[in-house]
């Protein structure tokens, strides 16, 4: 094995199959690489089918804490999980009352922020997911279209809660007649 071709701790990559990473640990045999999309996985050091974005020798020293800057700012810049997404202002310390048809029962009052946190969340995920679609070399172009399909479809159920945001562009969009 070549030592001068070795990826250093921070060496930026991107995977045909998983995407953008960034090599965070090295062992004998192989690499830890962070992957935006996949997490953590084990690639071994021969591998070449990947494209080294930016290589830092694996003799440099990196710090802990400068591994863990760079892979925040990398997985910002690839990433919306990270987006802020304010909430609409006359909703701002509200309070959502779930009030059941049976008075017997007890009401369940929840901070209206909570539940806005979870819509965005759910948002967030199917983001993540039709990427993980678009990006999957095994599916098929026609398999893609009718995931994605299934996925506007979730949008536009989901459009009941754009009274939530203060932004429109955060809002969700089902399909457009």
């Amino acid at each position: 094995m070549n030592t001068e071709n070795l990826l250093g701790v921070g060496s930026r990559v991107k995977h045909p199959a998983y995407g953008d990473g960034v090599v965070i640990r090295l062992h004998v045999a192989a690499y830890d690489v962070c992957f935006s999309l996949y997490g953590i996985k084990l690639v071994g050091k021969e591998y070449d089918k990947w494209e080294i974005v930016e290589q830092i020798p694996a003799e440099t020293s990196v710090s802990y804490t400068d591994a863990e800057k760079s892979l925040i700012k990398i997985l910002k810049n690839h990433l919306d999980t990270f987006e802020e997404v304010p909430l609409g202002d006359r909703w701002v310390g509200g309070t959502l009352i779930m009030q059941p048809e049976d008075t017997n029962l007890k009401s369940k009052d929840l901070p209206i922020e909570v539940f806005f946190h979870k819509i965005v969340m759910l948002r967030d995920r199917l983001r993540v997911l039709e990427q993980r679609i678009n990006s999957n070399s095994a599916l098929t172009d026609i398999e893609k279209v009718n995931l994605q399909q299934y996925i506007t479809k979730i949008y536009g159920s989901l459009t009941t809660f754009n009274v939530l945001f203060k932004e429109k562009e955060h809002q969700f969009v089902g399909e457009k007649s």
